[in-house]
């Protein structure tokens, strides 16, 4: 039986969900407008990302831009995957939060911005990833003296880190190079979990018919049956010669299967984290689950590239 994280904070964490969801207006259409101030705000919050000034915008493999915060000290590299439902987010959304990982970690990140769908669908997004992994494989150690590489990403980055995963074991013979992946609330079946399926209309930061729609924009006129390739849903793919992984979810959460299920079928050591009452997203969010998750998240990709954990299964 998984165990259940941060019970101490339950009633926390629901009161804010409480007031999430009351706060929640209806989901409106997502059209041109409606995307473009997803894509001008943090999750459509209100407010522009701040843009810090340890952040260094670059373009690696000849097309892929991203975002690069190196601390002082560097022990390893973490290749960034952000989220957003491959149709908004940037590599440059969440400076504060991957410069104090960077910091508290002594790890270089390298975040990318992606190609992002309904403009840019499967397989744009993966492909950019991938070459931006490849570029890591070759520069690491010229560009930041270190080797030590690690994935990871939130949501729809974390699909993507497993993807990457897979297109580098697949087509470059291993995905050796990256010592350890961290994936948060990622979706790992695009046909959709029992857990999706069920979640059903509330008003929390996704839900069953936000997520439909972050599927239909991103595989467009592809069905149930055709997003159970492996190629687009990792938790249908053979998953053995992958490195071990942190995965994170919140009992509140519609993704909350794909976690479960995917931690259940990988081959390598996998450590889960499912936190009481969490909804979707929880570490963008003043609370105290999202703090210690960032301590969490640091400490274990800090232990990843410091000592050599378990080989790839």
């Amino acid at each position: 039986m998984t165990p259940i994280t941060d019970q101490d904070c339950l009633s926390e964490t629901l009161k804010f969900n409480e007031r999430f969801e009351a706060a929640a207006p209806p989901r409106p259409a997502l059209d041109a407008a409606a995307l473009a101030r997803l894509r001008r705000n943090r999750l459509g919050g209100g407010t522009p990302p701040v843009r810090l000034p340890q952040g260094r915008d670059r373009t690696v493999a000849g097309r892929v831009p991203v975002r690069v915060f190196v601390p002082d000290a560097v022990d390893g590299v973490l290749l960034h995957l952000h989220g957003g439902g491959w149709t908004f987010g940037s590599a440059d959304g969440q400076d504060e939060r991957l410069w104090g990982l960077a910091q508290e970690a002594r790890i270089a990140v390298v975040s990318v911005g992606y190609r992002l769908a309904p403009e840019h669908p499967f397989p744009a997004g993966p492909d950019d990833c991938a070459a931006a992994a490849r570029w890591l494989v070759r520069h690491a150690a010229a560009e930041f003296g270190s080797e030590r590489l690690l994935i990871g990403g939130e949501s729809a980055g974390a699909h993507l880190s497993v993807l990457t995963l897979l297109r580098l074991r697949d087509e470059d013979g291993g995905a050796g190079a990256f010592r350890a992946a961290h994936l948060l609330f990622g979706a790992y079946d695009l046909s959709m979990t029992p857990s999706q399926r069920r979640f059903g209309a509330r008003r929390l930061l996704s839900d069953t018919e936000s997520l439909r729609g972050a599927y239909e924009r991103f595989t467009p006129g592809l069905g149930a049956e055709q997003r159970r390739s492996p190629r687009i849903s990792p938790l249908f793919a053979d998953l053995s010669g992958l490195p071990p992984a942190r995965m994170v979810v919140g009992t509140e959460d519609p993704l909350l299967d794909d976690s479960l299920f995917l931690a259940a079928r990988w081959r390598a050591p996998v450590e889960l984290g499912v936190v009481a009452g969490a909804m979707h997203g929880f570490t963008l969010f003043p609370l105290t689950i999202a703090e210690r998750e960032r301590h969490r998240q640091a400490a274990y990709l800090a232990a990843a590239v410091r000592q050599r954990l378990p080989s790839p299964a």
